[in-house]
């Protein structure tokens, strides 16, 4: 049932979800998707904002976009802000503790495993295979975050911004937070393309 507000935006969206439910989907599919930060980050759009509607298109952008500029681990920070929007100090706290406990005990086994099973060849072969796999779910997850943005009248923008950043990051260096600070700068003074 969407929610009945004068604010345009939260029109739309459902009622918050409980804290229990909060967890169970951060545990869910923040824990066991494979692919990194931005892969688990795409799983979550598609859990909390287009199937649950918990969020906004924008919120979910100032989420993801305040998560990559913050030092350390970006998937925590955006679960924490997906958490503070949904149901506050409480929120932010159970999100952060579904999305990190659960997945920092997996690592735990994972490397205790992997000290044991180091030198052995499937073991290896499996390794270069999900490094592979996981390359290929980051790219495809671009474009899950990219998508909503390339509208008629923006697909230009958008791959010059995208090229320019990657030509930033590779061959001058920058950080990837120096890229987004200085895209930032320059997008204030980009009007706003509405489709």
């Amino acid at each position: 049932m969407a929610v009945e507000t004068d604010d345009p935006v939260r029109e739309g969206l459902v009622a918050r979800p409980s804290l229990f439910r909060l967890a169970d989907i951060f545990v869910r599919y923040g824990n066991i998707t494979l692919g990194g930060g931005s892969a688990t980050v795409a799983v979550l759009r598609r859990e909390i904002l287009d199937r649950r509607k918990w969020i906004g298109e924008d919120e979910f952008t100032v989420c993801f976009a305040t998560a990559r500029l913050t030092p350390g681990t970006n998937l925590l920070a955006f679960c924490t802000g997906v958490g503070w929007i949904t149901r506050g100090l409480p929120g932010a706290v159970v999100a952060l503790l579904a999305g990190s406990i659960p997945c920092a005990a997996m690592v735990v086994l994972a490397t205790a495993l992997f000290s044991i099973w180091q030198h052995v060849g499937w073991a290896q072969a499996a390794i270069h295979g999900a490094v592979a796999a996981a390359v290929a779910v980051t790219v495809k997850t671009c474009w899950t975050i990219a998508h909503p943005y390339v509208r008629p009248g923006t697909r230009l923008r958008v791959a010059v911004i995208a090229g320019a950043a990657f030509l930033l990051n590779v061959l001058i260096g920058l950080s990837p937070v120096e890229v987004l600070l200085l895209a930032a700068g320059v997008g204030i003074f980009i009007p706003t393309v509405r489709a």
